[in-house]
C-alpha cells in the first residue's frame, strides 16, 4: 500500500525502512532535510493517491496537536490518519472525533519495539473503527511480527493498551536493576561477574526475558555500568498509568513505586538506576548521560 511517513528519527525511520522493504511505497516528510522525501505536509499530501494514508512518529503532545491540525485542512473525507506516538489515549479519543465531523478516519496505534523493531518486529496495538484498521492491515502486517498485531477497540483503545503496557515495563525494568544491586554490593563476594550470572538467568530461569537479554548486553559493554549517570527519564506513560489507577481505584503499588524511583534518579546515583538507564538506552536507543 501506500503511506505517508510523518517522523523519520529512530522509529518513524525504521518503521518507513521496514515497510519499503515489504513493498509498500512511503513518502516521507521530516523537519530534517537530509531525511525527508518532502519538504512540507502540504507537499506530502499532494505526493499520496486518494484515498490517503498518512502515519504520524512524533512526539505527543503539541507536535502531534500540531501536526494533526495541519493534516485536518489538507486532507479530505475517506482519508486516514494515524498516530503512531505515545499519545495520551484521552487525546486520541477526542482527535477521533474532531477527525470524523471533517469524514476523515483515526487510528492511534500503540506501538512497542524500539530500535530492534526494524529486524524484529514491532508490537501494535490499534485502537479505531474497523473500516480505519482494515484500510492499515496491510501496512500493519507488514510491521508486526507474523502479522501478529491486535485491534484493540474503538479509538483510544490503542494508546490505553500501550500505556499500561509502559507501566508494566517500568515495574519489569526496576525489578532486574534491584536484583542486581544487591549482587553486586554484596560484601561476601564483592566480585561476582553480574554478565555471568545475567547470562545463566537467561537460559531457562522463569525470569528469562527480552529485557534480561539486554541488561546482559549493557553488563558486557560496561561490567559495573561505570560509564553512566544514574538518571532515568520517565516519558509520561507510567504517568498516566498511574492517574488512571487512581481514578479506577486500583493498587498499582509496583508500577508506582518503579515510577518514583526514577524521580529519585534525579537526585542521587545508584547502580540500579544506571540499569535503569542502560536497558532504555539497549532497548528503544533513548539519550543517557555520561559520566
Amino acid at each position: 500500500m501506500q503511506i505517508g511517513m510523518i517522523g523519520l528519527g529512530r522509529r518513524g525511520g525504521n518503521m518507513a525502512e521496514r515497510l519499503r522493504r515489504r513493498g509498500h511505497e512511503v513518502v516521507g516528510y521530516d523537519r530534517s532535510a537530509e531525511r525527508s522525501d518532502v519538504a512540507s505536509l502540504e507537499e506530502l499530501a499532494g505526493k499520496l493517491d486518494a484515498a490517503r494514508t498518512v502515519w504520524s512518529m512524533i512526539p505527543a503532545g503539541e507536535p502531534t496537536e500540531e501536526a494533526v491540525r495541519e493534516l485536518a485542512g489538507l486532507l479530505e473525507p475517506g482519508d486516514l490518519v494515524v498516530d503512531g506516538g505515545n499519545s495520551n489515549f484521552r487525546d486520541s479519543m477526542r482527535r477521533a472525533r474532531e477527525l470524523e465531523e471533517r469524514g476523515i478516519l483515526f487510528a492511534d496505534a500503540g506501538v512497542s519495539g524500539g530500535v530492534w523493531g526494524l529486524d524484529e518486529g514491532y508490537g501494535l496495538m490499534v485502537g479505531g473503527t474497523a473500516e480505519a484498521v482494515g484500510r492499515l492491515a496491510p501496512a500493519l502486517d507488514s510491521l508486526a511480527p507474523g502479522g501478529r498485531y491486535v485491534h484493540v477497540g474503538p479509538a483510544g483503545s490503542g494508546h490505553f493498551a500501550k500505556m499500561v503496557h509502559n507501566g508494566i515495563e517500568y515495574g519489569m525494568m526496576q525489578a532486574y536493576p534491584e536484583g542486581f544491586d544487591i549482587l553486586q554490593a554484596s560484601r561476601e563476594f564483592p566480585d561476582l561477574d553480574l554478565h555471568a550470572v545475567a547470562e545463566a538467568w537467561r537460559h531457562g530461569t522463569v525470569i528469562r526475558s527480552w529485557l534480561l537479554d539486554l541488561a546482559a548486553d549493557a553488563l558486557e559493554k560496561d561490567p559495573r555500568l561505570e560509564g553512566l549517570d544514574a538518571y532515568a527519564e520517565d516519558s509520561g506513560e507510567g504517568r498516566w498509568t498511574v492517574f488512571e489507577a487512581i481514578d479506577t481505584a486500583v493498587p498499582v503499588p509496583v508500577i508506582a513505586a518503579s515510577l518514583f524511583a526514577r524521580f529519585s534518579s534525579r537526585r542521587e546515583s545508584s547502580f540500579s538506576m544506571r540499569m535503569v538507564a542502560a536497558l532504555r538506552r539497549e532497548f528503544g536507543g533513548h539519550a543517557v548521560k555520561e559520566r
